[in-house]
């Protein structure tokens, strides 16, 4: 039979009548023919509530029993599910991550998944039992406990699907799918039918909440067609996610992103020769500090020297404070700036790549909107506009009207936006 991956996350199983729903959900597609693993996530708050204990105890607690205590939550849930659907007739197993074999790096708290052994699995689906997975954790060649990260349950279920050739993984979530951007700033947003995987990739590097970067990369990777689907609405299909060559392209830009949680630095008259740059950057990889959007300046002729200009997230600040001197020693630069007050506005669409005339018509609304730019950087399918925070919201909106989005599309905004 064809089989099809779901995902649950918390706040679908934060009591006894939340499991009940999913459990019927779960049915629902086991009475349509198909074998069913389910992939959920701790219920409710609990991870919340672990990491709340656990600094409690100490301000540093150890990464591996981090990962040790984060990966009880994903255990109770499993069981829970799988009681609940036995109590419905219909037959269940649960598994942890060690019991299936989702192998993982020797990192913990934000582990990659490099193989996942499927044979057990494939068993339990034969008998016609619907297997219900942890999500969020691994093992690695040595039996340790590893965790996923930020994201990590949509991950898991993704890369499951993707090693048993399920033909779909719905994510459900308590949202009804992907929008064109966040309803909160443009009433009228609509939610989107369908959605590449590069689009939503995009979108949810530049601030979209709604899955995270790893697992859409894992569905582009396996060419796993994905649904984003509300847990309170089952018989809503969502947003279809697939590969851009499925796509009919309508409209040049898909969906608009605002992004408020990052800062911009500057480096001030760095010399101008081989070897800066990578210097810099080698430095900030070192202490894992990433990068987002880069610019140099035209070297100035009176001394050799230019600038350059970076934004980081904002909850590496503090690690990028505690670098200044060092990078100041190591690059002879006069003087590190750091602003605060930015927002990254980006448009995404598929529809861009060979369309003259995008870009323009973006700047021209900002400047309509005297919006102020800091800095730009560009992708085939997506463009990001640096500019005062207090102007987000005002972009966003001025964009959708521009691209014709207020009735077709848009993303979450990571962040919160100033009225």
């Amino acid at each position: 039979m064809p089989i099809v991956v779901q995902k649950y996350g918390g706040t679908s199983l934060a009591d006894a009548e939340k499991i009940k729903r999913v459990a019927k959900s779960v049915m629902k597609e086991v009475e349509k023919g198909n074998s069913v693993v389910t992939v959920v996530s701790a219920m409710g708050h609990t991870t919340d509530y672990l990491i709340k204990m656990a600094h409690e105890l100490t301000m540093t607690p150890d990464s591996r029993e981090m990962d040790m205590l984060l990966s009880t939550g994903e255990g109770i849930s499993i069981a829970m599910l799988a009681m609940a659907l036995k109590s419905m007739g219909q037959d269940a197993i649960s598994f942890n991550a060690m019991q299936v074999g989702i192998m993982t790096e020797k990192t913990h708290s934000n582990a990659r998944i490099v193989k996942i052994h499927t044979e057990k699995i494939k068993k339990q689906l034969e008998k016609g039992r619907v297997v219900v997975v942890a999500g969020f954790q691994g093992i690695t060649e040595d039996n340790e406990i590893t965790t996923l990260g930020r994201g990590g349950s949509d991950t898991s279920a993704v890369a499951i699907a993707g090693a048993l050739n399920a033909i779909r993984c719905d994510i459900y979530t308590d949202v009804e799918g992907v929008y064109t951007t966040d309803p909160r700033i443009v009433p009228k947003a609509e939610k989107l039918e369908k959605i590449s995987y590069e689009e939503i990739l995009e979108l949810a590097r530049l601030g979209a909440n709604v899955l995270h970067p790893r697992a859409v990369e894992t569905a582009l990777q396996y060419n796993v067609p994905l649904r984003v689907r509300s847990t309170f609405k089952t018989d809503d299909l969502g947003t279809l996610i697939i590969g851009v060559n499925d796509m009919e392209i309508y409209k040049p830009v898909t969906g608009v992103a605002a992004d408020t949680s990052q800062v911009r630095v500057v480096i001030c008259d760095v010399q101008d020769k081989p070897g800066t740059a990578g210097k810099l950057f080698s430095l900030l990889a070192d202490n894992n500090l990433s990068v987002d959007m880069i610019i140099q300046s035209y070297a100035r002729s009176s001394n050799n020297t230019n600038d350059i200009a970076f934004t980081i997230d904002t909850g590496d600040l503090a690690k990028f404070e505690s670098l200044k001197e060092t990078i100041l020693e190591n690059l002879t630069a006069s003087n590190i700036y750091i602003d605060e007050n930015i927002a990254k506005v980006s448009i995404v669409g598929a529809g861009m790549i060979d369309r003259p005339g995008i870009a323009a018509s973006m700047f021209k609304t900002l400047t309509n909107e005297n919006i102020n730019i800091k800095m730009i950087s560009t992708s085939e399918i997506k463009i990001s506009c640096l500019v005062n925070k207090e102007d987000a919201k005002k972009a966003v909106q001025a964009l959708c009207k521009t691209f014709e989005l207020e009735c077709d599309t848009i993303a979450e905004v990571k962040g919160t936006l100033p009225d």
